[in-house]
């Protein structure tokens, strides 16, 4: 059905070969070759309710070598601040600009402005997806390593980048694992659909206690902050995430080519280590690079009529 005009809010609602068609056509720019179309005369707006460093730049790099307006919009500073609907903001804004990107922290914030918004709506990070770092993700792995892949991701299992990495993976037919504790186990909608789409691409789906488990014979160790999204730093969260903190011992049980993923920011001697984290294992400097390449191709996919890779 092409991508041209659709939202992008999770990566339920692009199948494999989209997401190798996004993918595709980033590996392209980034090689140098010549966009197929640009963003001229486009305007983006991009509201932040959260802090963005990766994100904001990256969208608004995008934009701008694209030949695109980048408008970078506060939440403190809009009418929203002071009662305004996600409803009227969707229906005057859409009369304004090509696409709205969102950056939020409830997901269903990001789902009622789509619901009302007459142009592409684009997720970029809630509570409960981050579509666009997976698809940076999945363009680093790609780089790096061929053929079926079994991805380890070690930490908090409900985190967002955890649920997006999990639909990608499973639309790529690869095998995912995830270490975590019971107690912060993914979304089990989420792992239920995941799990659905791993079955149909030849791949699959594993959520274990055991960090050894989630890391044995894995082509990719990849963790995140234990502290994202508002939650409050404490020492018993530590303790409970501390067994699953991505070190050099854990990465002895991986693969001996091993690389190790982070989407940044991170905190050294939490949930990794700095010999791991600056090591040579490491890619996350190559995957924050992504970043712009993998944003630059969903513009042009989503706003460019007929567009073909």
């Amino acid at each position: 059905m092409g991508m041209y005009g659709r939202d992008l809010l999770s990566l339920y609602e692009y199948d494999s070969d989209e997401i190798k068609s996004i993918i595709n056509l980033a590996l392209k720019l980034k090689n140098g070759v010549h966009p197929p179309s640009t963003l001229k005369g486009k305007n983006i707006l991009a509201l932040f309710e959260k802090p963005s460093t990766r994100t904001r730049i990256s969208m608004e790099v995008a934009t701008e070598s694209l030949g695109g307006h980048f408008i970078y919009i506060d939440k403190t500073t809009t009418q929203l601040a002071r009662g305004e609907t996600l409803k009227d903001f969707a229906l005057v804004t859409s009369r304004y600009v090509d696409l709205i990107a969102v950056r939020a922290y409830d997901h269903n914030d990001l789902v009622e402005i789509s619901k009302w918004a007459e142009v592409p709506v684009v997720n970029m990070l809630t509570d409960r997806f981050h579509p666009l770092q997976a698809l940076a993700d999945v363009m680093t792995i790609i780089e790096r390593k061929k053929g079926r892949v079994t991805i380890a991701f070690l930490g908090d299992g409900s985190a967002n980048t955890c649920h997006s990495l999990m639909l990608a993976s499973s639309k790529m037919g690869w095998e995912f694992r995830v270490g975590c504790p019971k107690a912060l186990t993914p979304n089990p909608e989420v792992y239920k659909i995941a799990c659905k789409s791993a079955s149909n691409n030849k791949g699959s789906v594993l959520i274990t206690d055991d960090p050894l488990e989630a890391a044995k014979d894995a082509d990719v160790v990849y963790t995140d902050t234990w502290f994202s999204m508002g939650i409050k730093r404490s020492e018993e969260r530590i303790k409970l995430l501390l067994p699953y903190q991505v070190n050099s011992k854990l990465l002895s049980h991986a693969r001996k080519d091993v690389i190790v993923m982070h989407c940044l920011p991170w905190y050294i001697g939490e949930e990794i280590t700095s010999d791991v984290a600056y090591g040579p294992k490491s890619v996350v400097w190559d995957q924050a690079e992504n970043r712009l390449h993998t944003a630059k191709a969903v513009l042009l996919l989503l706003l460019t009529p007929g567009l073909k890779v």
